[in-house]
């Protein structure tokens, strides 16, 4: 610690953090995961590769482009700019700095060192490691947070799947998981062989999570480990796999985040779930904010661990906007604390009741469904739109950050694309995210779902290939995934 001032309380966290002086670069593809966090803390900025605000936002520094570039995955994304000359030219006219991602490896690392920036997140092994279904169900089970009724084993042919289940009585309608990436893609329904011919090529050599089929409803919520214990945020169900929104079967389209959703105590059983697994994340060595899912089983009532996500995450706009407007303070303070050079004392328990109490909101994550490849002529602006009577949208006015929406007509869009940029695919078209709810109880779209994904994506044009153009798509436009 550098000798400062114990900090005593939120007042003194407050003022601490928003006369900060120590550089805080976010470097992700967008300042989807963390915007609005400038208004707390002095000396942060985004670091960008996509200008959705066309350069209208004062925090956001987008370095220029030298030309086409490819790219397989955030972790390029991270690494582009960390290495790309205008910022390294930026960074040296400042003090120290540190940097924050979504997604990291150790080249990233070892460029921020290079550059001269310590990067306030758990270190890529270990984050690496803990990404792992197979290590994240080890650690539940460490903690007392059970998973959904599994084994876990290697199988080579749908036999010896069979017989693994068996062993561990599970039946024979399935749910296989290799250990890493996107549930929605690493996630296998298996229960004939016909199931098992079609998957695999993806399962066979590597160590399989094996579970029961259940009836149930997933959801989401972040937490973040410190030196005073482990706070978590709001309860947040799911909205996954619809056509509308995604081309991907069980593809995520955002979140519901509403108090009424889950059945009687099982929202405060979700959030001692999370806050045993980040006490245990922080006796492995783990600091700041991580999500986790979880299962509902419809049955039971049961709640499960799904898995782990050791990072900022796709679940962390709705949890600081909550966490924010409700509670007084965004979650995400609390991992700036862990990497800044301050003491504190906090009372988890005082800060955790302030974030129980909430309103209904909805995440939408829009993707392109169209089976095509071309170049955009015209973009919607990122900031507030507005929804009539007759379900057409238009744009309302500017906005940087999320809690400038209104009432349930109102919502703040954010795009990913500019004009002369691709979209293909599975592309990320934006974020949108209103007050009220998109989803009914019954898991659902809802009607005002369907006209707002419908409306933002007719505010886009585009123009097929020529064979001049210049811009390379991602090879792998599959996991070119940048929110």
């Amino acid at each position: 610690m550098s000798g400062r001032e114990k900090l005593r309380s939120l007042s003194d966290i407050y003022r601490f953090l928003r006369m900060n002086e120590t550089p805080i670069y976010v470097v992700t593809p967008t300042p989807f995961n963390l915007l609005g966090l400038d208004e707390w803390v002095g000396g942060l900025e985004f670091i960008n590769y996509f200008d959705i605000f066309d350069g209208r936002h004062p925090r956001v520094f987008v370095p220029p482009r030298t030309g086409p570039v490819e790219f397989k995955s955030m972790e390029d994304v991270a690494n582009y700019l960390v290495a790309h000359p205008a910022f390294r030219a930026r960074i040296r006219k400042k003090p120290r700095g540190k940097a924050i991602f979504v997604m990291f490896d150790e080249e990233t690392e070892e460029l921020c060192a290079e550059a001269g920036v310590d990067v306030a997140l758990p270190k890529a092994a270990l984050r690496t490691r803990l990404d792992s279904k197979i290590e994240t169900t080890r650690l539940g089970n460490e903690a007392g947070v059970a998973s959904a009724p599994n084994t876990m084993g290697f199988a080579g042919s749908y036999e010896e799947l069979g017989a693994l289940a068996a062993a561990a009585g599970l039946g024979s309608d399935l749910v296989v998981q290799t250990p890493y990436g996107d549930s929605g893609r690493t996630t296998f329904f298996v229960k004939s062989q016909a199931d098992w011919d079609k998957y695999a090529a993806k399962i066979i050599g590597q160590e399989l999570k094996v579970m029961k089929r259940i009836n149930h409803l997933p959801g989401t919520i972040e937490g973040c480990c410190t030196r005073h214990g482990t706070l978590v945020g709001p309860v947040m169900t799911d909205i996954t796999g619809f056509a509308e929104i995604t081309p991907y079967k069980g593809g995520w389209c955002g979140n519901d985040v509403s108090p009424t959703i889950l059945p009687g105590d099982a929202p405060d059983r979700v959030r001692e779930m999370a806050r045993k697994l980040g006490d245990r994340l922080y006796a492995e060595g783990y600091r700041g904010v991580f999500c986790c899912d979880f299962l509902l089983d419809t049955d039971t009532h049961e709640v499960y661990l799904g898995e782990l996500n050791p990072r900022v995450s796709g679940a962390s706009p709705p949890t600081n906007l909550i966490t924010t407007i409700y509670g007084g303070c965004p979650l995400f303070l609390f991992h700036l604390l862990e990497f800044l050079d301050v003491d504190y004392d906090l009372d988890v328990e005082a800060v955790q009741n302030r974030w129980k109490e909430y309103d209904h909101w909805t995440q939408l994550i829009l993707k392109q469904t169209e089976d095509k490849v071309e170049m955009l002529t015209r973009v919607p602006q990122s900031g507030i739109w507005r929804m009539n009577d007759r379900g057409e949208i238009a744009y309302q006015r500017s906005a940087l950050d999320l809690t400038s929406v209104g009432d349930e007509n109102e919502a703040f869009y954010m795009r990913v694309y500019g004009v002369g940029e691709y979209c293909y695919h599975g592309a990320d078209m934006g974020c949108l995210l209103a007050r009220g709810r998109m989803q009914s109880d019954s898991r659902e779209l809802l009607a005002r779902a369907k006209k707002w994904n419908a409306g933002i994506k007719a505010q886009f044009e585009s123009v097929p290939l020529s064979a001049m153009t210049a811009i390379v798509p991602p090879v792998d436009m599959a996991s070119a995934k940048w929110i």
